[in-house]
């Protein structure tokens, strides 16, 4: 079984991941972050590295989703998806005018042949976060290259994740809402989380 955690930059996706490992025993696949060697630049100076980040984000989601496949017997649950690379991500730095369209046609063309080969995740579970809490939470995990983020830049992504929830047809989705959630350190909250995914996956 395949499990991904969606969400805007800052909503808790790795911390959830990790702790859903551990509770169910599954096995887990961590966003590319560490050793990105484009991340630090993008956030410097977001025209000149969107497209070298996108196909390097791209390429690190299939090498994920080719492992996915070829491992039958156990469930995977995964930090971020391909899906969000595309439709949110990429999108929204073309929107912006910060990726040209000539970047964007390249990169829709690599995404929608690796998309063909692509098996959907059986389940989502879409993180749901204001503003005031990715920033809380950005700044709380004090990374230096993330200090260039801009609240605007927040704004629009929750806007196409909001659109990504709400049009998503390849499978099934779940949303929480972890605004006034403390999931990492509240046993409750996490206790929150697990029965709904216990209800979802196995009908408890």
């Amino acid at each position: 079984m395949h499990i991904a955690i969606v969400g805007n930059i800052g909503a808790g996706k790795t911390t959830l991941t990790q702790m859903l490992g551990a509770h169910y025993k599954w096995d887990v696949m961590y966003e590319a972050v560490e050793g990105n060697p484009y991340l630090a630049s993008f956030y410097e100076d977001m025209e000149r590295w969107a497209f070298n980040l996108q196909i390097y984000f791209l390429n690190s989601r299939f090498a994920q989703v080719q492992q996915i496949r070829s491992t039958t017997y156990a469930t995977i649950i995964q930090d971020r998806t391909i899906y969000e690379d595309a439709f949110i991500f990429a999108r929204n730095l073309y929107d912006s005018g910060v990726m040209p369209q000539r970047d964007y046609d390249t990169y829709l063309l690599l995404f929608n042949s690796i998309i063909n080969t692509v098996s959907q995740p059986d389940l989502l579970i879409y993180l749901k976060a204001d503003i005031p809490k990715l920033v809380s939470q950005i700044r709380k995990r004090g990374r230096d290259f993330e200090s260039d983020i801009s609240v605007e830049y927040l704004e629009s992504l929750n806007k196409y994740y909001e659109d990504f929830a709400k049009t998503y047809e390849h499978g099934r989705l779940i949303e929480i809402d972890v605004n006034n959630m403390d999931f990492a350190n509240n046993p409750s909250d996490f206790s929150q989380i697990t029965e709904k995914l216990d209800k979802e996956l196995f009908y408890i």
